[in-house]
């Protein structure tokens, strides 16, 4: 029986897909299963997985029509057997001692139940964009969860199985704000906390379900903490979530701008030009992206120019 259960559903990921596999078999702790749900793709990531199932055998993945993802969430969970449960995403990034850091942490912390991990953001094409949920005590969290606000990363977490099975396991009803209505369920029978240490790279694309479904999960989230308050018996409380990416056209402009920005600070002109060019697409009589633009293409071309030679200076020359 293996220490850990690795859950991974995946749906339509063939670009990410082989990065997300290879950074859990490439893992610094071994004594794991690698549980994947091919959730009726239409693109290669079946082929994909079943070459990656062919050569190890720590790999367990099934392919059926598509059911969403919290149901094959609960899927999963049912065939782990693993006393700990590690989620993982199929367009993310674990770092290679992500589970020998969360096994460790579990063992030592008996009362906590989920241990997640601080994270960087990162785009489709692999480029840091900004650092996210930092590390956290429990009562940060909880705090954080009531007001709707998902304090964990969920492909982050590592969960004790008994605890999440004990609470009922994923509640379908909640989706796309399924994780924080699991936190806030396992905060009532132990505790939870995140590592300071990023972990984890979580990708940003807009092809990804959050990405898809932001107003839905506002409204999720909020329904989640009335649930919560109901359980716990304390007053329900009136939540404003907010969203935590743009939702609009001015928004994603300012995003793209600050990565823009970030691009050009590291003298990344490729990632520049790119959100530089993405910020324009979006508010095109915005002058704020044009006159980045521009700044990025003089840098570019003058950093492109031979140096010229520098004079010998008179003392030099004597």
């Amino acid at each position: 029986m293996p220490t850990v259960s690795v859950l991974m559903p995946v749906y339509n990921a063939e670009p990410y897909l082989a990065e997300a596999i290879e950074s859990i078999l490439g893992q610094t702790f071994a004594d794991f299963e690698f549980l994947i749900v091919n959730d009726g793709s239409t693109d290669r990531s079946g082929a994909i997985l079943e070459r990656y199932a062919a050569h190890d055998p720590r790999i367990r993945a099934s392919t059926r029509p598509n059911t969403g993802y919290t149901v094959a969430l609960n899927e999963l969970l049912g065939q782990a057997s693993g006393g700990m449960v590690a989620r993982m995403d199929a367009d993310d990034v674990a770092l290679p001692q992500r589970l020998e850091r969360q096994v460790a942490y579990l063992g030592s912390h008996p009362e906590v139940v989920c241990v997640g991990t601080a994270v960087h953001f990162i785009d489709s094409a692999g480029r840091f964009l900004r650092d996210g949920h930092p590390g956290m005590d429990h009562e940060a969290i909880e705090q954080r969860a009531l007001e709707g606000d998902c304090p964990l990363n969920h492909p982050s977490v590592m969960m004790r199985r008994a605890a999440v099975l004990a609470v009922g396991g994923y509640h379908p009803e909640f989706e796309p704000a399924e994780d924080l209505d699991l936190w806030l369920r396992l905060g009532e029978v132990g505790r939870l906390t995140s590592l300071p240490d990023v972990l984890m790279k979580y990708r940003q694309h807009p092809r990804s379900f959050s990405e898809q479904h932001q107003q839905r999960q506002l409204e999720r989230s909020a329904a989640a903490v009335v649930d919560a308050c109901r359980r716990r018996g304390i007053p329900p409380r009136d939540v404003a979530v907010n969203p935590w990416r743009p939702m609009d056209r001015r928004s994603r402009m300012q995003s793209y701008l600050g990565y823009a920005r970030r691009g050009l600070e590291r003298d990344d002109y490729e990632m520049a030009l790119h959100y530089g060019l993405q910020a324009v697409g979006q508010v095109p009589w915005h002058p704020g992206g044009w006159l980045l633009l521009a700044r990025i293409l003089q840098r570019r071309l003058t950093s492109a120019l031979p140096k010229r030679p520098r004079r010998a200076s008179a003392d030099a020359k004597r």
